[in-house]
């Protein structure tokens, strides 16, 4: 009974099947047969062309209400193809017309530019090819005629269209290949290639034998010698022998393959000369450029009607489809171009970064005492903001007096070795993002977490070495000021003021949060300024400048540009830091927008002052306290803000995977909930990152010291 009903069941499964499949096929026919009959060889090519796109329209159109996945959708397409070709065999006078329709309009539309343009970027420079892609985003496109590449755009409008043409069966292809071509169109597709080929192989030389390209590749050859030339000469000879020549066309395969390599060793040498956004740009496109050849060159040498050549023409149509949508792409080409920048960025603030980082309870002291000598100097930078505050200047001039106010600090504090907290986050995060490479094993997790706790400890010795020196500097100077004058540092009322602006109930969050994102912009103009110089080649320029050798001399020319060089990044993070916190404040005001920096050692030295001048009773006040609390969130947003910017950008430029964040992101916290004193303060257990050196066979041999960071 049991094996009966199941029987009825499957029985009942077909017949319910074949009702809908002919239903469909029925639906199929009364729209095919619609299509078919506007199909007109004797129309204008733009009627003709409309009526293809229509087709290709009707084959991928999804139902109203649709459920289906994208492999359910595929398999419809696929059955509508199937349906389409099989309907245009049973009707021989309809098929005739349509496939007359189709191959004259493929036969006087124009080709060499499906080939050598389509996907491709066309602009020689890439701001022209970015606003080009920006209009073509507003503007719709015109159906030249006859234009085979804007046929093909129209016809593939969507990106999943590679992924149903690419699923086509050999024998599908076979059938569309006998309904779109002939012979002629074959032979006329082929000439057009070749056009395309000559086109692509110029536009790759003339790029190849730029001086940006030959000045970065070694060793340094004769231009009739460099692999671009010479893959012209092959190129060409190759095209114009009139057979088969095995021997033409791999010379031809291993120079592309050259040229390709060539482009990977200008990739390698963009550390030592710098990287820029032009230059990105031309390498990607002759990427490109050479990738297209090689599609092409298979094409080529394979016969369209056999089994390889109909993959082949499948291939090279999905890749054009691929490519046109990348191109039209403005944020891809943007990510494209400067994904390499911003990696190189990271690398060089990573850099920079590590001496920030404490690994022992030696550098732990000395990063302490560098902090404390950044929180002495910043008392100085507090003083001479105050008094221009009090000078009653023009709001202008007041912030660009403040700006050179915190640019001479901030100067003096990088000159004396000394070190301010809010600093430390942009670029402590780029080299915490080096690391993130090797997560796979529980030891990689483990070092990893390590060098979190490390950076982050390392931090919070600069932040509590700040604001120790700053208070009681501070402190000692209103006192100061109060014997020397008779009157206190701040009069009472703006004393009273500054308490409520540093609260932690008002905008003082905001604030201090949009301070952060200041302090990453600081660094990456620092980042920009490193890289800028190598770019410019300045150390080998001002090394070899004749006035500066003749007044300097040769040795103290070379060491000054190398002093500049490994300087360069902090004097400008140092300058920018200092316009952008002294400016903003008025350019914004200037706008209308009431925003205003909060920066943690500045705002503690503003209180102490503030508090000095109001005496012990300001203990007893709530004002105080909420200000205490307003430090407390000014120094987190500072240092939190500021790393994580900069530790988002390093992780997007060093494609670290989401899962893999995630998981540090989890241990982390898990870590911090169990021993949040390791992320504060030494621990003998943890910070014996670096081994002691051995004893020496000899007892009279001291040691060598250790170098001790600053």
């Amino acid at each position: 009974m049991k094996i009966f009903l199941l029987r009825a069941w499957a029985v009942w499964r077909r017949f319910r099947r074949g009702s809908r499949h002919n239903a469909s096929n029925a639906q199929y026919a009364s729209q095919v047969e619609s299509l078919m009959r506007r199909a007109n060889p004797f129309a204008s090519w733009n009627e003709r062309a409309n009526w293809m796109i229509d087709v290709a329209d009707w084959l991928r159109r999804e139902p109203r209400i649709s459920l289906l996945e994208e492999s359910s959708l595929r398999r419809v397409r696929h059955q509508r193809m199937r349906f389409l070709l099989d309907w245009l065999d049973t009707h021989r006078d309809e098929r005739r017309v349509a496939q007359t329709t189709i191959q004259k309009t493929l036969r006087e539309a124009v080709g060499p530019e499906l080939f050598c343009a389509t996907g491709l970027p066309r602009e020689p420079a890439f701001f022209s090819e970015l606003s080009e892609r920006m209009v073509k985003l507003v503007l719709p496109g015109a159906l030249a005629q006859p234009e085979l590449s804007a046929l093909f755009t129209a016809m593939f409008p969507q990106p999943h269209d590679a992924d149903w043409l690419f699923g086509l069966d050999h024998a599908t292809l076979e059938r569309l290949w006998k309904l779109a071509a002939d012979d002629t169109i074959a032979h006329a597709y082929r000439k057009q290639i070749d056009e395309a080929l000559l086109y692509l192989v110029t536009v790759v030389v003339a790029t190849g034998i730029s001086p940006d390209f030959r000045q970065r590749l070694e060793p340094k050859l004769p231009l009739q010698a460099t692999p671009f030339m010479s893959l012209r000469r092959e190129l060409e000879k190759y095209l114009l022998t009139p057979g088969p020549d095995e021997a033409a066309l791999r010379s031809v395969r291993m120079l592309i393959a050259v040229c390709q390599a060539q482009t990977d060793r200008i990739y390698a040498h963009l550390d030592e000369f710098g990287v820029s956004v032009g230059l990105v740009y031309h390498i990607e496109r002759m990427r490109l450029q050479l990738t297209r050849m090689a599609r092409l060159i298979d094409l080529r040498s394979a016969a369209p009607e056999s089994a390889q050549g109909m993959a082949k023409i499948q291939a090279l149509l999905v890749d054009l489809i691929n490519a046109h949508h990348q191109r039209s792409s403005v944020r891809g080409l943007v990510k494209r171009s400067f994904a390499l920048l911003a990696r190189k960025m990271v690398e060089r603030n990573a850099s920079h970064g590590e001496k920030y980082i404490a690994r022992d309870r030696a550098e732990y002291r000395s990063l302490l005492k560098a902090a404390c000598g950044g929180g002495l100097i910043t008392s100085f930078t507090v003083l001479g903001k105050l008094t221009l505050s009090g000078a009653g200047l023009a709001r202008f001039f007041e912030g660009l007096f403040a700006s050179l106010n915190y640019a001479a600090s901030f100067m003096t504090i990088s000159a004396l070795g000394a070190v301010l907290a809010t600093k430390q986050p942009a670029v402590t995060a780029t080299a915490l993002a080096s690391k993130m490479v090797a997560l796979d094993t529980v030891d990689g997790l483990r070092a990893l977490l390590a060098e979190i706790a490390l950076i982050l400890r390392s931090q919070a010795a600069a932040v509590f070495g700040n604001l120790m020196a700053v208070i009681p500097a501070m402190l000692a100077a209103a006192l100061a000021f109060l014997l020397v004058s008779g009157a206190p540092l701040i009069g009472a009322a703006k004393a009273h003021a500054t308490l409520n602006d540093l609260s932690v109930v008002g905008v003082t969050p905001l604030f201090a949060a949009f301070t952060g994102v200041l302090l990453w912009g600081s660094s990456l103009i620092a980042g920009f300024a490193d890289n800028w110089f190598a770019l410019r080649r300045l150390r080998e320029a001002l090394t070899h400048h004749r006035r500066l050798v003749y007044a300097l001399g040769a040795a103290r020319a070379e060491r000054w540009a190398s002093w500049l060089e490994r300087h360069v990044a902090d004097i400008a993070g140092n300058l920018t830091l200092a316009l952008l916190l002294g400016m903003t404040p008025v350019l914004a005001q200037f706008f209308g927008a009431p925003l205003d920096v909060r920066h943690v050692t500045l705002s503690t030295g503003t209180l102490a002052a503030a508090s000095a001048s109001l005496g012990w009773s300001v203990l007893g006040e709530p004002a105080f306290w909420l200000a205490v609390a307003g430090i407390l969130v000014i120094g987190l947003l500072n240092v939190g803000v500021a790393f994580g910017c900069a530790l988002t950008l390093a992780l997007h430029a060093r494609d670290v995977p989401a899962r893999v964040r995630r998981v540090v992101l989890r241990a982390v916290i898990r870590r911090f909930t169990a021993s949040p004193r390791s992320f504060l303060f030494p621990d003998k257990q943890v910070l014996q990152a670096v081994p002691p050196p051995a004893d020496p066979p000899v007892a009279d041999v001291k040691p060598k010291a250790r170098k001790r960071r600053p």
